[in-house]
């Protein structure tokens, strides 16, 4: 009999399913459910990415690229890393075409951690982020945020938590789950803590092109960053191209070599089809990137209110596309509170302890879906804070 316990990894089986996965996998099962629980673009790609992608597979292009990626796509992104950023990067070395921005961060976790050392993580924020540094050998040690402080990174957490084993800081702004964000000069105060030390950062910046008020910038942009930072973003959001795995990695050649060995011996590389469709998405399509910020944006002034009006104290939001408010002192946890919403009014969101012990007393609900699925999910929600 095999004893599968003991053939598992330790570091695997200590890391906890996605706490996003699990409420949206229910609610799968069940009919007449509204679910905000994904953070999935609704709309669909636009026609002029899906027909190059369809072209390449009509003339047979469907071969292995480069482990970078197509020297047209990267050229392409270090293009946009101009116009976003004003940073140059080298498309030969500088630019890794990922398998979505999650393999980018993973990649950039096992290049940089050894076993012990630290992994500084914001929270609440995306799910990833703690299992991947636990599979890495390394320590996760969470940065707790606040709604007093708008739910940013301060330098005096920041300074508080570093040690000689701290060897990487995830920077997830625009934030998942909270949607706040950091300005220039509050980044530069971040800036300011690590400056002299040895300390790598990852700035995931899948969510950049979701900002709705100030102008957003990348922490590799500050003096004297870039040659510490890792930037990930993808296509998933900014271009609605979820399924079609597609994402980039930019830092210095030093660094994305040893990141590039990771992806060629585990990927080899990104879907040829996704690349073609990503070349034509950058090149043509920033009109739709702002008619899709511009639907956010009303959706994200409409959940707001509406939360507000049914008695949810909700932060405002100024980045991605979710909302993080309180729940009602009811005696109910974050999971016990989605759990009765979900089956007692077919309303589906994430509790925030999914995102880190800060989160418990809220939860997230994306704002990515129609505005009729949101005027219907926040009668429910009414409905159901009545009965609490």
């Amino acid at each position: 009999m095999i004893d599968y316990e003991s053939l598992l990894s330790e570091r695997v089986k200590v890391v906890k399913p996605s706490g996003i996965r699990k409420f949206f996998d229910y609610a799968a099962t069940m009919q007449d459910v509204i679910s905000l629980g994904v953070g999935e673009p609704d709309f669909e790609t636009p026609w002029q990415i899906r027909r190059a992608g369809i072209q390449s597979l009509e003339k047979g292009k469907t071969f292995y690229t480069s482990n970078w990626g197509l020297a047209d796509l990267r050229r392409e992104i270090a293009r946009l890393a101009m116009r976003r950023y004003g940073l140059a990067y080298e498309p030969e070395k500088e630019v890794l075409v990922t398998v979505g921005g999650s393999e980018g961060i993973d990649n950039t976790i096992r290049a940089l951690v050894s076993f012990g050392d630290e992994v500084l993580i914001p929270e609440p924020s995306f799910v990833c982020y703690t299992p991947l540094a636990i599979m890495a050998g390394g320590v996760p040690v969470p940065l707790p945020t606040y709604e007093k402080d708008q739910f940013k990174l301060t330098p005096e957490t920041l300074r508080a938590a570093i040690t000689p084993k701290t060897k990487l800081l995830i920077l997830p702004y625009p934030n998942n789950p909270t949607g706040a964000i950091m300005t220039r000069s509050e980044l530069e105060a971040i800036a300011g803590v690590i400056r002299n030390t040895n300390i790598a950062v990852i700035s995931d910046e899948i969510y950049c092109s979701l900002t709705y008020e100030d102008r957003h910038a990348c922490f590799a942009e500050l003096p004297g960053m870039r040659e510490r930072t890792i930037v990930i973003d993808g296509f998933s959001k900014s271009y609605a191209m979820t399924g079609w795995r597609l994402g980039w990695a930019l830092g210095p050649r030093e660094l994305m070599t040893q990141i590039c060995k990771i992806h060629q011996f585990g990927i080899m590389c990104a879907p040829t089809t996704a690349q073609f469709a990503g070349i034509e998405a950058i090149r043509s399509c920033d009109e739709e990137v702002v008619h899709m910020r511009r639907q956010y944006d009303t959706r994200r002034r409409f959940l707001v209110s509406e939360l507000r009006d049914i008695g949810m104290n909700c932060f405002e939001p100024k980045g991605a596309f979710y909302v993080f408010p309180h729940i009602p002192d009811c005696g109910l946890s974050s999971e016990e509170f989605c759990s009765r919403l979900l089956m007692e009014q077919r309303v589906a969101v994430v509790p925030g302890s999914a995102f880190g012990e800060s989160g418990e007393g809220h939860v997230r609900i994306s704002y990515s879906y129609s505005m009729n699925h949101l005027r219907e999910a926040c009668s429910r929600i009414r409905a159901f804070l009545k009965t609490i």
